[in-house]
């Protein structure tokens, strides 16, 4: 089985976790993964020192919205985040200019903060939100996951415009930008209540077996807490089954 790897919600308060996850995965002959940045936190200078060595030891940065907070409003938001994202959704209380914009200024963090500008998004609660296909065709990124799979536009991406101006693609040439979508299942390890745990185990299992039946890459996304978790021995056991780990994006 094949398997892509992500570690979400790398902010400054959770550092210390994940490099105990990065740790524990190398111990398990886990090669460099893709870590999911939160730009919008009080990140400390010897922080962002430290994504940058991991860059150069080979882990992919990815932009991971930008607070990794919101207040539900509507009440779609209010189901999703009672069934799914609790208070983390932040796409899901915004328009598609604000969702174009969020993701705009979290890329652009990296660069002011001289880390290697990230070609991969993922919204938190993989909840992309309801962005038009226009002003999807204006992120600067080449990949975006969400929770069916994975985006993949093709094309230059646009530069990033400068404090809140609108996107640098003039009008009438987003369609340039191919847009394809690969359908990957996923796991999840977030048990931190016994409806959680009977939920996440009867579906990473299945998701897991979709990916050997069908030959796909099972996308594992691992959370700062999940090793202390209730489903962590299953974690364990889906790393130690796959056989070729890649990369979100190959160079």
């Amino acid at each position: 089985m094949k398997a892509l790897v992500s570690i979400h919600d790398v902010m400054p308060h959770t550092m210390d976790r994940v490099e105990r996850i990065l740790d524990w995965l190398k111990a398990h002959g886990v090669p460099p993964v893709t870590l999911l940045v939160v730009p919008g936190r009080p990140w400390e200078p010897q922080q962002i020192d430290r994504l940058r060595q991991l860059a150069h030891q080979g882990y992919q940065l990815a932009a991971h919205g930008w607070h990794h907070e919101t207040k539900p409003r509507h009440a779609y938001h209010r189901i999703h985040a009672a069934l799914i994202s609790r208070n983390v959704a932040e796409h899901l209380d915004l328009n598609s200019k604000g969702i174009l914009q969020l993701m705009q200024r979290s890329r652009a963090w990296f660069g002011e903060n001289t880390l290697p500008l990230p070609d991969i998004y993922v919204p938190p609660a993989w909840a992309l939100g309801p962005i038009s296909k226009d002003d999807l065709a204006q992120v600067p990124y080449r990949l975006i996951e969400t929770t069916r799979g994975l985006i993949h536009l093709e094309g230059d991406a646009p530069s990033l415009p400068h404090s809140g101006e609108q996107s640098a693609i003039p009008k009438g040439h987003q369609a340039e930008r191919k847009r394809t979508f690969q359908k990957l299942p996923l796991t999840g390890y977030e048990a931190d209540t016994t409806f959680r745990q009977f939920f996440l185990r009867c579906w990473n299992a299945n998701q897991a077996r979709a990916a050997k039946w069908k030959g796909r890459a099972l996308r594992i996304s691992i959370h700062p807490d999940d090793l202390d978790l209730l489903v962590a021995d299953q974690l364990a056991s889906q790393i130690d089954s796959v056989e070729r780990f890649e990369p979100y994006l190959f160079e």
